[in-house]
């Protein structure tokens, strides 16, 4: 049996705490829990974190930068066999560690991953929408194509992990990415519906908020198509639809996200063009 590091990306968000105690309740402890932390958290909550988990062998790393940039930072700090991720708005039943990193640990995969479901009922539209499209993924996607796992509650084997990397370029959608580039590689991907996890369905209540995040997915989504050749089959593919009048505004916001995309990409690929190449000494 290897060892294993609980990684927790966080930025300002109270529920660290939570996500923190349903780890010291696992069957099988980490050997290791890195909150990577923002340099926007908050004293006080790290604080709590630390005096609240004096049982864990926890360490928190402070990273420039938001959740994508402190997760990306945090890998030169995992010895590790296998790395986990893991939401500080998730709490994991005491089973799921277990589930999760043993078919990497029986050599049967190189990453898995497991569902997300709400740890209570969604309140309004936002929250609604959010749970069905959730559930709509790890329902209708994920057992047929792995690369559409979301990166929180996955594990990875921490060598395939450090091989492949974090692209700061497609912020947002980097689940998405790695994985594609993963089953490019060749490594092997398993959905473990077991490893199931609870989060808190929280999205707030503005609409305009909501539409900004999720258009801001949107493009990230569509640039890590266009890196990887997949957006032909992407618009060609038959998705079942999601029950709800928030669908309506975000099938009307894909079309100027893929242009907003594809003007980024174009800008970012024009970027890479102008760096010179090493030079060998």
């Amino acid at each position: 049996m290897g060892s294993v590091c609980v990684e927790i990306a966080v930025r300002d968000d109270p529920r660290l705490l939570s996500s923190l105690a349903s780890l010291r309740a696992q069957h099988r402890r980490p050997d290791h829990v890195l909150v990577a932390a923002s340099t926007a958290s908050p004293d006080a909550l790290l604080e709590s974190a630390l005096r609240e988990n004096a049982s864990l062998p926890m360490e928190i790393v402070r990273f420039a930068g938001g959740v994508v940039e402190a997760r990306a930072a945090s890998l030169a700090r995992i010895r590790e066999d296998v790395t986990v991720f893991l939401d500080s708005d998730e709490q994991a039943p005491p089973d799921w560690l277990q589930e999760i990193v043993e078919p990497i640990e029986q050599g049967t995969a190189d990453f898995t991953g497991g569902p997300t479901r709400p740890a209570r009922t969604p309140e309004g539209p936002i929250e609604r929408y959010a749970v069905l499209l959730e559930a709509s993924i790890y329902a209708d996607l994920v057992p047929s194509r792995i690369t559409y796992l979301p990166l929180q509650n996955t594990a990875w084997n921490t060598r395939v992990l450090r091989q492949l990397g974090f692209d700061p370029r497609i912020p947002f959608a980097e689940d998405h990415d790695l994985e594609t580039r993963a089953a490019a590689a060749g490594f092997r991907g398993m959905y473990v519906p077991a490893a199931v996890v609870e989060h808190d369905p929280s999205a707030g209540s503005s609409y305009a908020g909501w539409a900004r995040k999720r258009y801001r997915y949107l493009v990230a989504m569509a640039m890590s198509l266009l890196k990887n050749g997949e957006l032909r089959g992407r618009v060609r593919e038959r998705r079942k639809a999601v029950r709800h009048p928030l669908r309506y505004v975000e099938a009307a916001m894909k079309p100027l996200a893929l242009a907003d995309a594809a003007l980024r990409w174009r800008k970012v690929r024009e970027a890479d063009l102008r760096v010179p190449p090493p030079t060998d000494r």
